[in-house]
C-alpha cells in the first residue's frame, strides 16, 4: 500500500483498468478533475506526474469530470489497477519542468489573438 503521507496533493481517484495498447487508464473519481490539471499516479511500481490533456466519459471528450464519474485518461506511462491518482497544485516543487513549459505554451496560445 502507498504511504499517502509522502504524496503532496489531494487524492482524487483510483485506477480501475489499464489498456496497454492505447495507453489509457480507467479511473473512478472521488473528486473533480479538469483538463489542464496536474496529476500524479502512484502505486507499488508506478510513480509519475503529468498534465491532463483530455478526459473521456463513455467515449465522449469532456473538459471536466466530477466525483463519482468513471473516466478514461490517456497516460504517459504504464499504470496498474489500484494505483492512486492525486491532483497536484501547480507550484509543487516536484512538478517537472517539461509540464511547466507545456502549461506556459498553452496559456500563450489561448491568450494571444
Amino acid at each position: 500500500m502507498v504511504d499517502t503521507q509522502t504524496v503532496e496533493g489531494q487524492e482524487i481517484g483510483l485506477v480501475t483498468e489499464y489498456f496497454a495498447k492505447i495507453g489509457v487508464a480507467g479511473i473512478d473519481l472521488t473528486a473533480s478533475l479538469n483538463v489542464g490539471d496536474l496529476i500524479r499516479l502512484q502505486g507499488h511500481t508506478t510513480d509519475f506526474e503529468q498534465a491532463v490533456d483530455s478526459l473521456q466519459i463513455e467515449h465522449a471528450s469532456v473538459e471536466a469530470a466530477k466525483a463519482g464519474d468513471q473516466i478514461g485518461l490517456k497516460v504517459k506511462d504504464r499504470c496498474r489497477r489500484g494505483d492512486r491518482v492525486y491532483r497536484l497544485p501547480a507550484n509543487v516543487p516536484g512538478v517537472t519542468t517539461r509540464i511547466r513549459r507545456w502549461l506556459g505554451r498553452l496559456l500563450q496560445t489561448t491568450t494571444t489573438p
